[in-house]
């Protein structure tokens, strides 16, 4: 659960910016160690997902999403996040960003994705679109 910034009050993943100078898999290890506490062991990339918004162009972003296999240590509630592990059925689409039902179904049977997303007001997902690809 995101407890402050873009996304607060939502279930999500850990993650965050890219500081300038970082490389994408030095920034993940960094957000995952200072949002969860843990350390990245062994995961990959599995998606490149393109967020824009209609009206609020400062949220326009890109996210490359990795998956973990293992890692060290135990995943704990910091400032940034409360984590809580879902069974596949039970995740909470509903309390988490719009476009998460379009994506991560696939990601979880093993897909890698390639997706844009058109948000309006209110995160109304406007248009989208989701490919399975091979390589990223």
């Amino acid at each position: 659960m995101k407890k402050r910034g873009f996304g607060v009050g939502r279930w999500n993943g850990a993650g965050g910016k890219v500081e300038k100078g970082e490389e994408v898999i030095i920034a993940i290890k960094r957000e995952t160690k200072e949002e969860i506490g843990i350390e990245l062991e062994n995961f990959s990339k599995f998606g490149l997902l393109s967020f824009r918004f209609v009206n609020k162009s400062e949220f326009n972003q890109d996210v490359h999403l990795f998956v973990a296999s293992s890692w060290k240590g135990d995943p704990t509630e910091s400032e940034e996040m409360k984590p809580k592990w879902f069974s596949f059925e039970e995740i909470p689409y509903e309390k988490m960003w719009p476009d998460d039902i379009y994506w991560l179904p696939y990601i979880l049977k093993g897909e890698k994705v390639k997706a844009s997303f058109l948000f309006g007001d209110g995160d109304v997902v406007l248009k989208h679109d989701v490919k399975i690809v091979k390589e990223l």
